[in-house]
């Protein structure tokens, strides 16, 4: 029979430990909350009142039920006044032996049969249940942060942790209205131990100068959807917070990528640690505030002063797939006179007819009117010569992923080009110099790459090589914005940013999975519930598509030789299976035929 919890105790009352406290009491249970003096017993009061003001204010919650729920909170310095409590969970500082001295109490005060809990985010929880005599009955119970609001909850069970326990605890995670996850016990347990590690890739990224900490964000957000960007998250969690978790993580796994960026302690040193100071990778207007204001780091502008931007007003497109027809849309849209090439006048009747379904749609659905919709169809011409880019001003380049055929379409665009001409490829992996390298001006030759489905997706990466010339990339940056994109700058280096930070990641996910420390399911809720993103990393994998996915994985490992980074078996397996995602019908889920 499952146990009941009526009345739940909290040890800790900070950010963190009060918002536990108001979930319990939100529910209707009696909380017994401890604190060790009157003063931080008040700082948790205020923490309390604060939080159920701004509900009310809200309107998520009446001012009699914010009374009723205050009144259901008993506050204490005693650990022995949680004698009677049916579940006991601890919120103090992350500190492995102030922890273990909270259990051990605990273990004297509480009942034999009464669950122990931490909501460590990092640390040991059977280092910690070893701490008392009832290690059977200690679990991790890691809340995220604000507590009210973040749905995920990991519960951690240890090799001794009993299966009942696990159960009851799960079991009432879910009355809390809470999406709860089942998980061993291992540094960073999941959502921390995906997230850091692609939290401190970036801050490495940032650390080698790749690209500035506003384009690093602005790629993950505009190219991935993520609610934030990395560096911006950093300054969030504190970067003090983040590096402790990166080394925890890193003690027990011996992976490079946990191991902490060397600018993370530079900038804990120097008292930079984020939002709560006042400054981190950003400046911000005060300590605790989240408004960013600009610094001595602040760009001033997309393109620089002493560039001149080269006229684009005609640009040709090779290509006639998916990617290169919304390219071509993108473009004709922005007022652009586009020539778009294909191997047979089928291929770029079919790529016109695709612009012009999609834009019927847009007229539609009201995005466009109809006089736009011809105009930009007026604008586009389709060629099967490459002898008709004579006069452009840019070629993008938007064939597969193929590194021959695209040399080959850079050395003939090479001959047939007017001088001045930019050229540029589309390439999501392959290296840009060697299509510049493929030609006798490879100062004109940049990346472009848009992302799929390129009406909609913002963000393009422009993508230098150590040859293209610094008014090239300019006149690239202004094009971007000119087609209303969001352009990022980086260099010539395997993944640009975002797939350089994204598969790692995925890649980590895949190992998890692999090394069967949760299911695919739970992975998936955790990443989405926990961290706020889009989607799971396994249902984006099967989107993807897992040739495509292992393909740029191993595009990296090749680049960087980073054993982290090297594909995990599993993906290879199912690949070599056939099991590709979506478009197979089968990948990591299976899915019905269409």
């Amino acid at each position: 029979m499952a146990r009941e919890f009526r009345t739940v105790g909290v040890v800790g009352l900070g950010t963190m430990g009060a918002g536990i406290v108001e979930v319990f009491a939100r529910k209707g249970l009696q909380v017994i909350a401890v604190e060790t003096d009157a003063e931080a017993v008040e700082r948790g009061r205020s923490h309390l009142t604060t939080s159920t003001s701004r509900a009310v204010g809200r309107g998520k919650l009446s001012q009699e039920d914010a009374d009723a729920l205050l009144a259901r909170i008993t506050t204490t310095t005693s650990l022995a006044d949680l004698a009677d409590a049916d579940l006991v969970i601890e919120a103090v500082p992350e500190s492995l032996d102030l922890k273990a001295e909270v259990f051990a109490e605990l273990d004297r005060v509480c009942r034999p049969e009464v669950i122990l809990a931490s909501n460590t985010s990092s640390l040991s929880v059977t280092e910690l249940a070893v701490r008392t005599g009832r290690p059977g009955k200690v679990v991790g119970l890691h809340f995220f942060n604000p507590a009210p609001v973040q749905k995920l909850v990991e519960i951690v069970r240890t090799v001794v942790t009993e299966q009942d326990v696990a159960d009851d605890v799960k079991a009432f995670a879910a009355t809390l209205d809470k999406v709860p996850v089942v998980i061993g016990d291992r540094a960073g347990f999941i959502a921390n131990a995906l997230l850091f590690g692609y939290l401190n890739h970036a801050a490495k990224m940032y650390e080698q100068r790749y690209a500035s900490r506003e384009d690093l964000d602005a790629a993950m957000r505009y190219g991935c959807g993520y609610p934030m960007g990395p560096l911006a998250l950093l300054d969030l969690i504190g970067l003090d917070t983040s590096y402790e978790i990166l080394d925890t993580m890193y003690k027990q796994s011996r992976n490079q990528t946990h191991a902490p960026a060397p600018v993370l302690k530079q900038m804990i040193t120097a008292g930079l640690l984020g939002r709560k100071s006042g400054r981190g990778f950003y400046t911000y207007a005060g300590p605790h505030s989240s408004e960013v204001v600009a610094d001595a780091l602040t760009p001033s502008g997309t393109v620089p002063d002493d560039v001149t931007i080269r006229d684009i007003s005609r640009v040709g497109v090779v290509g006639t797939g998916t990617m290169a027809s919304g390219i071509v849309q993108v473009l004709a849209t922005a007022g652009l006179d586009v020539v778009v090439r294909g191997r047979s006048d089928s291929k770029v009747a079919a790529s016109i007819a695709g612009v012009k379904k999609s834009l019927e749609k847009a007229v539609v659905r009201g995005k466009v009117t109809e006089e736009d919709k011809d105009a930009t169809l007026a604008r586009i011409t389709g060629t099967t010569r490459l002898e008709d880019f004579a006069d452009v001003d840019l070629v993008v380049e938007a064939i597969a992923e193929e590194l021959d055929v695209k040399r080959a379409v850079f050395a003939a665009l090479d001959e047939i080009c007017k001088p001045g001409a930019i050229l540029a490829t589309t390439t999501s992996s392959l290296p840009v110099v060697e299509c510049a390298a493929a030609t006798s001006r490879p100062q004109d030759v940049v990346g472009m790459h848009f992302f799929n489905p390129a009406p909609a997706m913002k963000l393009v990466e422009v993508v230098s090589t150590i040859t293209t010339a610094p008014d090239v990339s300019a006149s690239i940056l202004a094009l971007c914005e000119r087609i209303r994109k969001v352009p990022v700058s980086c260099g010539d280096r395997a993944g640009f940013i975002v797939n350089a930070l994204l598969f790692p990641y995925l890649n980590d996910a895949v190992k998890m999975l692999e090394a069967h420390y949760a299911t695919a399911d739970d992975i998936d809720s955790a990443m989405k519930t926990g961290c706020a993103l889009p989607m799971g990393p396994f249902e984006l994998l099967d989107v993807v598509g897992l040739d495509v996915s292992l393909a740029i994985e191993r595009s990296l490992y090749l680049e960087f030789r980073e054993a982290g980074f090297a594909p995990a078996p599993l993906l290879e397996h199912l690949v070599t299976a056939g099991r590709l995602g979506r478009k197979t019908g089968h990948g990591f889920r299976d899915y019905a035929a269409r």
